[in-house]
């Protein structure tokens, strides 16, 4: 249901209403989980909304006017170390086996990156075994006593030459300043091998949902107990709906009007392009750190398996306004969030999860494993409350003890029961 109808049907409606035990605020992977967890585990009632037209969040998938499945917002590669989290995925989705692969356009080559033995030896035309890889980066590493930047990070590890040839130009793209303006935490995650492993990601499990990841939200959100609203705003909806408790995965500090002013973020802009020809490029995503004003090229047939005589690419562009995508990891921003988190704390029945609720750059598992500990949060919540209300009643009426509650069958998130414990 679109915004301004689902509204003129609140107000026709409003005091007729069910109440909803949770109004979750969009339907990503945060989103997504909680509602899934507190509709199919726990028997709430949940309303979920989101001002986009879609589910699934930045994960969107679609076929295109082609026949050909692409990502919206670009690529997204799931990966994980966490059994916990695969497995929970697994039940709303089959996989696809995938390792991921980037190359890096670098003085007229395509490199592997992360850099490892190969890169180094086409770029310096070499012939050197890991060992001797090894003392080469050791050689030319400028050692840093502290690691307090982006740059100091790089160069700590690979050097100058490197830092400039990979990491500086595509940084300054990617975030719009200099990685000696940066946190550490930015570069600090990215792997410089000196073995032949080309994969990008090293994580246990490595896949793509089968059908891609709408049709896996599909499969999450497929329950009785699950409302959903699209092209909905929060503050038009929030006076209007009923409900006990929220969930927010929004931004954080548009939830509190910008009391603090505007945390910053990166932004970014896609340009999808289909071509008439089955391959693109020679890998999934092809990264260009210099001349070119894009950042990266992703060629999705590479991540779905899908067979098709076209194929299609998206050319991302960093931007400095638009959608909140990245967190820019600066001590002053963290500091700014702090702010925002002190008044979240201070709120009563209200969670924030998510990417832009916290202030994170999360990837989708952890996004993910955040939403699963904040379900167990709730899970234990009602458990205690149920506890206490017990004891009460026990102390009172001693035959009410020996009432066994049962957990799983009479509901231990039921607001009502909540509220009055």
């Amino acid at each position: 249901m679109k915004a301004p109808a689902a509204v003129a049907v609140w107000r026709q409606t409003k005091g007729s209403l069910p109440v909803f035990d949770y109004l979750i605020v969009g339907a990503g992977f945060a989103g997504s989980t909680l509602a899934e967890r507190l509709a199919k585990v726990c028997g709430q009632k949940v309303l979920l909304i989101d001002k986009r037209p879609h589910i699934g969040g930045n994960a969107y998938d679609h076929y295109n006017e082609h026949g050909i499945l692409v990502h919206k917002y670009g690529p997204h590669i799931f990966h994980t170390n966490s059994r916990e989290v695969f497995e929970y995925l697994s039940e709303f989705t089959e996989w696809r086996q995938y390792e991921h692969h980037v190359l890096a356009s670098v003085d007229g080559q395509l490199l592997p990156i992360p850099i490892n033995l190969d890169t180094l030896n086409q770029l310096y035309a070499l012939r050197m075994n890991s060992f001797e890889a090894e003392q080469f980066l050791q050689s030319i590493a400028e050692k840093k006593a502290q690691l307090k930047t982006s740059e100091d990070v790089v160069v700590n590890r690979v050097g100058r030459e490197l830092y400039e040839k990979f990491f500086r130009n595509y940084t300054r793209k990617q975030w719009g300043m200099d990685p000696s303006e940066l946190d550490a935490s930015v570069t600090a995650r990215v792997p410089v091998r000196t073995n032949r492993d080309n994969r990008y990601f090293t994580d246990t499990y490595q896949a793509m949902p089968l059908h891609g990841f709408t049709r896996m939200f599909e499969n999450m959100l497929d329950h009785p107990n699950i409302k959903i609203m699209l092209q909905s705003d929060f503050r038009e909806l929030e006076q209007l709906v009923p409900y006990k408790h929220l969930i927010y995965t929004g931004p954080i500090d548009e939830f509190f009007d910008f009391e603090y002013g505007k945390l910053p973020y990166r932004s970014l802009e896609f340009k999808h392009e289909t071509i008439n020809k089955p391959v693109f490029q020679p890998e999934a995503v092809v990264n260009y750190p210099n001349e070119h004003p894009y950042t990266r090229v992703t060629e999705f047939k590479y991540l779905t398996g899908q067979e098709h005589p076209k194929t299609s690419v998206v050319y991302e562009f960093s931007r400095a306004e638009g959608d909140p995508y990245y967190p820019v990891p600066r001590p002053e921003n963290n500091a700014l969030y702090k702010k925002y988190k002190a008044l979240a704390d201070a709120q009563t029945g209200v969670y924030f999860v998510g990417r832009l609720a916290t202030y994170k750059y999360f990837n989708m598992d952890q996004v993910t494993a955040q939403a699963l500990t904040v379900f167990k949060q709730i899970v234990a919540a009602g458990e205690k409350r149920i506890e206490l209300r017990t004891r009460r009643k026990s102390m009172l009426y001693p035959a009410f003890a020996e009432t066994s509650v049962s957990v799983a069958t009479q509901g231990v998130l039921n607001p009502t029961e909540q509220d009055a414990a």
